[in-house]
């Protein structure tokens, strides 16, 4: 019994020393994120592509409804509202 008790302690000591990552605006707890923006509806682009609010996802919606779906991220560019620096912000976040 003692034995076990001496492994756990060695291994919750040995756990303070692993380095923790930074979250990057691209992961949550180690998931990537990603948004397919031909499939998904507004609720999930608005919270899911940074800089895209119920509004933006909603115009979204309504160019992919009237011009089908996405070929490229680029064609974002299209939908009132979002210009090239969100569709920067959000290129590997974005799947087709």
């Amino acid at each position: 019994m003692l034995n076990v008790f001496f492994h756990a302690v060695i291994l919750i000591a040995a756990l303070c020393f692993v380095p923790v990552g930074h979250a990057s605006g691209d992961s949550h707890e180690g998931i990537e994120i990603t948004v397919n923006i031909n499939t998904a509806n507004a609720e999930e682009l608005d919270k899911l592509l940074l800089g895209i609010g119920p509004d933006k996802a909603a115009n979204i919606i309504e160019y992919r409804n009237t011009h089908g779906t996405f070929a490229t991220a680029d064609e974002l560019e299209n939908v009132k509202g979002i210009g090239a620096a969100t569709v920067a912000k959000n290129r590997e976040r974005i799947k087709l």
